[in-house]
């Protein structure tokens, strides 16, 4: 019991012949209730780690003199019909155990984030007490000089005992941790510092000497170096930046390298390829690269982006779907719809004035599309007043309220846009009880891409403040319009530089295959019906820190080695080796378009040979060429590939592939309005552009997403074996990576004993034959009579 709760809150009798392996701080004494919540206050289920929050008659009433600290920590209980009632945040992480106990698994304070890795201290110093020679351990993590937050390990020895020297230690901790946990510094001490009370002081603990390390930190020399250094901290938002640090190891991802590859473009006036980006991510070494550069400018260098006249084209992504609107009609399938749940005190004028001046700002929201000439065009409107129209659910009852939100949510995604009369964003607004508002905003992909929901996102939160407090905008101007983006592109992407590209692409794909074979539920039908729904699918914390740091051990992004990954899957379930996947990239790669709305993304067709006798890891080598490949000739459109390449056309499936992976780290701020508490709530997708879509977004938690599919091919309990084979897929690689990727184990258990042994069980096919050897001699002897022209055994 903690002393905010005075005595006791739980208790567990301990017995020797308890059947667990740990020792469980219990269940809740009477009168004592214990709540294990995830952050927004939701009941964690059994197994999953949560906050433990205490609430009853024990409770105190507060921190005497801390009126703040006091509302910090003890807060309304959600859980209690009585009036005023508070319940205590511990501090504690817990879970419950199938049996309703409670095991204590360490104070939430003592889990930090180191370069977007969340780390759990009480791991590493349960690690390091299980050597021999130590006694005692305090981990911290504690900023360096650069403000970077390092490990350290404060260690005493058990009496007569001397403490491993630092590279064993290192050596002894990797066996059983990753190599981001092992400490950096260790410092050995008499004994740990401690409170009147008996509790470790960690306040008192030492600064390690971080002279060594930080001699290790050589600043910038050059102009070059500065310049390379100042990019890298705005990027990677950290505060200083030595020559020779690591961009990757920093924190930096491909898009992110696609944004540097664009800023030094702009600064340098120098191209220099994301392949260099990846292959020289030491900055010396890349200030090296670029200083080559500048010395032996390219005549080829891309022209600078220069707002032009009134006529419109269409970009190319644009051009696509306009011919599919043309062909097809009025769709939702292109609709990006957006849904939040505001709480709290809505000031509805500031919230349409924001949106509004959004509007104004990005012309591709205020377009219409029509033909000139039999040549298609797009118009601008000169302004555009987008009324966000209110309906009241208040007067409905509780169930019948929840369900009417739903249905107008759906019906709402599903409304189709006239790309013909405009306009491409529409709104409203679902009023549930006084204070909590659902926020409905629809976008058709024509003006707009993940990219640019980010964009929308942080600028709504700028202005709606902005609105609600009376003062100007301190947005800035936008350097160019997405009208002039779009001229610009066909000039640029045209001729010799279009031909080297499309070279490329030419070689690449060359004899890909034309369909992926998945085993489906139903035949294919004759032509796309684009009906679907997903399959929710989370990747926990741990196996995606797992996969972060193999990526980080290949010198390769998480993406590579999902796709690598998503690659073994899709050949071991179709049984072919030539692997086309598509995934969608931002193609962001110059500094005027990185804040516009706009339809930027591109689709890159990834061709993979998966050879089931290579190690995953070698494979992987084979992924991250390509993709490196794929992604320095990302200017040329789907649209245009498809147009040179001519791949034989089918009504039935999507043209050079029909599976897209996707992983969205595109910059996506928090949407933050004075006064209100918001939540974003997932969309409910029921339609599906290829038989089969991967999508997952990086989280605080692992990673997450579904997997989106198309119901005229599979039922839901396919998707959801396959999405649970990926996952042990997934385990077996982090497990052994070296290992041949078609020995993985896909299977679990379960499945693994109904194939070898359920599928086979005599006495179940056949309950009236009793299963002797001469029995089944018999049952083999008649089938090879019954089929004797069939093969009846095959080995290697």
């Amino acid at each position: 019991g903690p002393t905010e709760a005075s005595v006791d809150v739980t208790a567990w009798t301990c017995r020797k012949d308890s059947a667990l392996n740990c020792v469980p701080i219990g269940r809740p004494i009477a009168n004592i209730q214990i709540h294990i919540l995830d952050d927004s206050l939701n009941p964690v289920p059994v197994g999953v780690v949560g906050h433990l929050y205490i609430a009853g008659i024990g409770l105190a009433r507060g921190y005497i003199n801390r009126p703040e600290l006091t509302a910090k920590t003890f807060i309304p209980n959600p859980f209690s019909a009585t009036p005023g009632a508070r319940m205590y945040l511990s501090g504690d992480l817990a879970r419950y155990l199938p049996d309703g106990t409670i095991e204590y698994l360490g104070r939430s304070d003592h889990q930090v984030k180191i370069r977007g890795l969340r780390i759990e201290l009480g791991e590493i110093e349960a690690a390091l007490a299980a050597l021999e020679a130590v006694r005692d351990v305090v981990v911290l993590a504690r900023p360096d000089e650069r403000n970077i937050l390092r490990l350290v390990a404060y260690l005493v020895a058990h009496d007569g005992q001397v403490l491993p020297e630092e590279a064993q230690l290192r050596t002894a901790l990797l066996k059983t941790l990753p190599d981001y946990m092992v400490p950096e510094y260790f410092v050995a001490l008499d004994a740990m510092p401690l409170t009147a009370n008996g509790k470790v002081e960690r306040k008192a603990l030492p600064a390690p000497d971080m002279a060594q390390r930080e001699a290790e930190y050589v600043a910038p020399c050059t102009p070059t170096e500065q310049s390379l250094a100042d990019i890298w901290a705005d990027l990677l938002q950290v505060d200083k930046v030595g020559i020779h640090d690591d961009f990757f190891a920093l924190g930096g991802h491909s898009l992110l390298a696609t944004q540097l590859m664009s800023r030094i473009g702009t600064i340098f006036q120098v191209k220099v390829s994301l392949r260099a980006i990846f292959e020289a991510p030491i900055l010396a070494d890349m200030a090296a690269i670029v200083a080559q550069a500048t010395a032996e400018l390219a005549a080829t260098s891309q022209p600078p982006v220069e707002p032009l006249g009134e006529a419109f084209p269409l970009s190319f992504a644009q051009q696509r779907l306009w011919f599919l609107d043309q062909l097809e009609g009025q769709s939702s399938t292109y609709n990006i719809p957006l849904a939040i749940r505001l709480k709290g005190q809505l000031n509805r004028q500031a919230l349409q004035g924001a949106l509004n001046d959004v509007v104004h700002r990005h012309d591709a929201l205020r377009a219409y599309f029509g033909s000139a000439d039999g040549t298609p065009v797009q118009r601008i409107m000169p302004r555009l007043d987008l009324v966000l129209a209110l309906n009241d659910l208040r007067h409905s009852a509780p169930q019948e309220r929840a369900a009417r939100a739903h249905r107008l949510t759906l019906d709402e995604t599903r409304i189709p846009f006239d790309l013909q009369t405009g306009p491409l964003i529409r709104g409203s607004l679902l009023q549930l009880e006084e204070q909590e508002y659902l926020l409905l905003l629809t976008m058709h992909h024509i003006a707009s891409d993940g990219w640019s929901m980010g964009i929308l996102v942080r600028e709504v939160s700028a202005l709606y403040a902005s609105h609600a407090l009376g003062t100007p905008s301190s947005l800035p101007e936008l350097p160019m319009r997405y009208v002039d983006f779009s001229r610009w592109q066909r000039q640029w992407l045209s001729g010799d530089v279009l031909e080297r590209q499309l070279n490329y692409w030419r070689k690449q794909l060359a004899g890909s295959p034309t369909l992926l074979t998945l085993p489906t539920d139903r035949p294919r039908p004759s032509v796309q019906s684009q009906r679907g729904a997903s399959l929710p699918y989370v990747i926990s914390t741990e196996l995606s820190i797992k996969l972060q740091a193999l990526s980080r051990k290949t010198q390769s992004t998480l993406f590579m080695t999902l796709c690598t990954a998503f690659n073994v899957l899709l050949a071991r379930y179709s049984g072919q080796s030539d692997i086309c996947i598509g995934t969608p990239i931002a193609n962001r790669n110059r500094a005027e378009i990185e804040g516009m709305i706009g339809f930027f993304v591109n689709t890159l067709v990834l061709r993979t040979d998966v050879d089931l006798s290579l190690g995953f890891t070698a494979l992987l080598k084979q992924v991250r060429t390509h993709t490196l490949d794929a992604y320095t000739h990302q200017d040329v459109q789907f649209e245009q590939l498809v147009e040179a390449l001519q791949p034989e056309r089918d009504t039935s499936y999507s043209p050079l592939f029909q599976v897209m992976l996707v992983l969205q780290n595109a910059p996506m701020t928090k949407l933050t309005l004075p006064g209100l508490q918001l939540e974003l709530v997932p969309n409910e997708s029921t339609t599906a552009k290829f038989d089969l879509t991967l999508a997952l977004t990086e989280g605080k938690d692992g990673l997450y997403g579904d997997f989106e599919y198309s119901t005229d091919l599979f039922e839901a309990s396919t998707i959801e074996r396959m999405a649970g084979h990926f996952t042990n897929l997934l385990q077996a690689i982090v497990t052994d990576p070296g290992c041949a990727v078609g020995e993985l184990a896909m299977l679990d258990n379960a499945e693994r004993q109904q194939l070898l042994y359920g599928f086979n069980d005599t006495a179940t096919v056949y309950p009236n034959v009793q299963p002797n050897t001469q029995t089944l001699h018999q049952l083999f002897e008649a089938q090879v009579l019954h089929s004797a022209a069939r093969t009846a055994v095959v080995y290697e």
